[in-house]
């Protein structure tokens, strides 16, 4: 039986992944961080928070990245632990350095020193690619990041690359463009988009703020991506790849395609605020996923109308099984309204 260590297990990530995982028999270890509010519903949700071991951790304490290595003894190891929001990189550029850039490097660290025949995927991002980009991005378009959240994942890019090159570990970074689902966490956009539209349609709000509408993204979805991680790291040898789906949609084709499944005319409830802008944000991400296809023999199954439509159909559920008194894993109860939130991009 396969052994799998997944930091990061509590995420939208980890928890498909745990899945996924579980389903071809791996005895599945994961990182969680200590908090005081313990977020398991996505686990929860997936049903199977149960089967897999969990190990409190956290990627700022090698010693703990230590123990969870030893207590697991994982034949793979998925880096999916992120301060991953980016606008939130800007408020906390100093941890998302710590945790997104540096975290890899510890974990590399402790491989190289205790079982250097570990496999490692390292989640790496689009947002690599920063701004002012055309056309398709692939493999070898120029980096120029232009978040700390993105900064921070070249950092662990090139630290995985460079392991690869000077020890010999087999480690693969993933390029991986959005990737969405009904997990999706309320902090990124397409899901507060998605949320929103279902209260919306049930009377429970009157208006969703947004930031830039014109930003493009190559949306695809959560599960289709799980799959390509495992693939890396069943290859003979490592190597890294953009994972994508070949299109770009800006965040106003979203929100209208979103409002548009419930039968609602986007422009009567979309307001943008500057407050969600960002100092510097990146306005066009399309990927080629070629060397995926050639290499993995790996496609994207979802595409842009169906993941929109997989989404607000499950928040306009939980929405009405809410109203109905019924009790599940869920996450949107808990998250204090964002209109109270000061960003640097507005004076109190």
């Amino acid at each position: 039986m396969k052994r799998a260590l997944i930091t990061g297990v509590t995420g939208q990530d980890g928890a498909y992944l745990s899945k996924f995982l579980l389903d071809k028999g791996y005895k599945v270890f994961g990182m969680y961080r200590r908090t005081a509010n313990p977020n398991f519903w996505k686990l929860q949700t997936l049903n199977c928070l149960d089967k897999i071991h969990l190990i409190p951790a956290d990627l700022s304490d090698a010693s703990s990245i230590l123990e969870a290595i030893r207590i697991s003894e994982p034949d793979e190891i998925y880096n999916l632990a992120a301060q991953s929001f980016v606008e939130a990189s800007f408020a906390q550029p100093l941890s998302t350095a710590d945790i997104t850039g540096l975290g890899l490097l510890r974990i590399l660290e402790k491989v190289r020193q205790i079982n250097p025949n570990i496999k490692v995927y390292q989640a790496s991002t689009s947002e690599l690619y920063g701004d002012g980009q055309k056309g398709l991005l692939n493999e070898d378009t120029p980096f120029a990041p232009s978040s700390p959240y993105a900064s921070a994942k070249l950092f662990a890019y090139h630290t995985a690359k460079n392991y690869r090159r000077s020890y010999g570990i087999f480690v693969c970074n993933g390029i991986l463009f959005n990737h969405e689902s009904p997990l999706r966490s309320l902090e990124f956009v397409t899901r507060k988009i998605t949320n929103s539209v279902a209260k919306i349609k049930l009377g429970l709000e009157k208006e969703l703020k947004l930031g830039n509408l014109e930003a493009k993204r190559d949306w695809g979805y959560a599960l289709d991506y799980i799959e390509c991680m495992w693939l890396m790291l069943q290859q003979d040898e490592p190597d890294d790849y953009v994972i994508a789906t070949g299109e770009t949609h800006s965040v106003k084709e979203f929100a209208q395609e979103a409002f548009n499944v419930l039968g609602l005319n986007w422009e009567e409830y979309v307001k943008v605020d500057s407050k969600f802008i960002r100092p510097e944000d990146v306005m066009y991400l399309q990927g080629d996923y070629s060397k995926a296809k050639n290499k993995l023999g790996w496609e994207p199954k979802v595409k842009f109308k169906e993941l929109v439509k997989m989404m607000v159909d499950e928040d306009y559920k939980k929405w009405q099984d809410c109203l109905a008194g019924k009790q599940f894993p869920w996450d949107a109860p808990y998250y204090v309204s964002d209109l109270n939130i000061i960003s640097r991009t507005k004076r109190a």
